[in-house]
């Protein structure tokens, strides 16, 4: 029994992985996520691009991701775990290189290899010498050839900790004192968590010039890392003169970076109006799709369905697709999985139903699979079924199903499920 359950399971996760669904990076294996990626089944054969992701998002994602994790490594004071995801990010070769660079760089400091911390900061400025963070890797480099290659003692550690708890009090006390102290840290040689947290103290405050710093932060007055917490930050506060703000810098920006943390922002600010600006009159796909996703988590149906009509690239459609999946519009995907006139635009309004899995969109893609008569419809009718693990649906369309090549395709789904109804009916056919 074990033996035939591990079979079914790694055949099982291997036609997901298939099906463009995959772990966040991190995540153990069995984690019950699941996210749309590049590819999907068809009949079993891998093919396609799902939601208009395109391989240049998908980079970008894996990067983010990595990023993330490592700095979040660091934040723990894990520098050695931290340097396996910046040797990855590193070899993707993305728009956040030069960043892995100087946080290798810095890594390899606080573990004491004083020469390999050198020699990142060096690869840093050589390829790529206009690059933001060159500053703050020439400040680096000085700080690692003035050390004694030692780690970072607890002491210091704890000296960082008295001087977040000291500004947060000063800035409970008397804002007007704190404020230039938290520009002389952010502008400083402070290590990157003070900077952080000082910026994190700053936009727990109403006042203006708050506001004003951050905003100064978010234009891109700092590296490139705190820019980016910088508009996060925005995001979060909230409010009209925020949003602008984050409007500002968008329209000032060329980084790809950037532009993609303030549509994030834009959906935690709940401002649909910009997000649907930018993607009705975002001229680069990639970033006007990242607008249809942030729709897509705000639920925006109506937006989106409006989107879907006047949007005339393929791709971006497959993204909106996506987004109403996302926000879990269902009776939107199945007009369009009936009605859609591209044939590639309503495989993926099925397939997206059959992620939705509930009783609703079953019934749907069962009538879908029953009066279309396109043999690549109805194989994706059968795998929406399969990715739901609705057996019983499959059961009943392989009983009735006359064309046996199409009962060939349900079987094969049928073989590989863990389910009473798929059990009972392969026993009938052995019989």
């Amino acid at each position: 029994m074990d033996k035939r359950f591990s079979l079914y399971s790694t055949l099982f996760f291997t036609l997901v992985a298939a099906a463009g669904f995959a772990r966040p990076v991190g995540a153990q294996p069995g984690s019950m996520f699941i996210e749309p990626k590049l590819a999907t089944v068809v009949g079993g054969v891998t093919g396609g691009v799902v939601g208009g992701f395109a391989i240049a998002g998908a980079n970008e994602d894996r990067a983010d991701d990595l990023y993330d994790r490592a700095r979040d490594l660091i934040e723990q004071g894990k520098f050695d775990r931290a340097l396996g995801d910046l040797d990855r990010l590193i070899d993707l070769k993305s728009n956040r290189t030069d960043a892995a660079l100087y946080w290798k760089a810095y890594s390899l400091g606080k573990l004491g290899r004083k020469a390999d911390a050198l020699s990142a900061i060096a690869d840093l400025q050589q390829k790529f010498k206009d690059s933001r963070w060159v500053k703050d890797a020439k400040a680096l480099e000085l700080e690692v050839r003035q050390s004694t290659g030692q780690p970072v003692s607890p002491e210091s550690q704890n000296d960082e900790e008295l001087k977040l708890m000291a500004l947060r009090g000063l800035m409970n006390s008397d804002a007007e004192r704190a404020m230039p102290i938290i520009e002389q840290m952010l502008a400083g040689p402070n290590s990157p968590k003070v900077k952080d947290r000082a910026l994190f103290v700053l936009s727990q405050s109403n006042s203006s010039r708050a506001r004003e710093i951050i905003a100064n932060v978010a234009k891109g007055g700092s590296n490139p890392d705190l820019q980016l917490r910088a508009i996060k930050y925005l995001g979060i506060m909230g409010g009209n003169d925020n949003r602008q703000i984050l409007a500002d810098v968008y329209r000032a920006s060329s980084d790809s970076a950037v532009k993609r943390s303030i549509i994030r922002s834009f959906m935690v600010s709940g401002d649909r109006t910009r997000l649907l600006g930018l993607a009705k009159g975002e001229t680069v796909p990639e970033l006007r799709g990242d607008a249809v996703q942030q729709l897509g988590a705000m639920g925006a149906h109506a937006e989106l369905a409006e989107l879907y009509t006047t949007e005339t690239s393929v791709d971006v459609k497959k993204r909106i697709l996506q987004a109403m999946f996302v926000g879990g519009n269902a009776d939107k995907l199945i007009e369009l999985a009936k009605t859609e006139k591209d044939p590639t635009l309503r495989r993926t309004a099925v397939r997206n139903l059959g992620l939705m899995g509930s009783s609703k969109t079953a019934e749907a893609i069962k009538s879908i699979y029953q009066s279309d008569a396109t043999p690549e419809i109805r194989k994706e009718a059968i795998n929406a079924l399969f990715l739901q693990n609705n057996a019983k649906t499959l059961v009943d369309l392989a009983r009735a199903e006359k064309d046996p090549q199409m009962k060939k395709e349900i079987v094969s789904k049928l073989s590989i499920m863990h389910s009473k109804d798929a059990t009972d009916y392969l026993l009938e056919l052995l019989k």
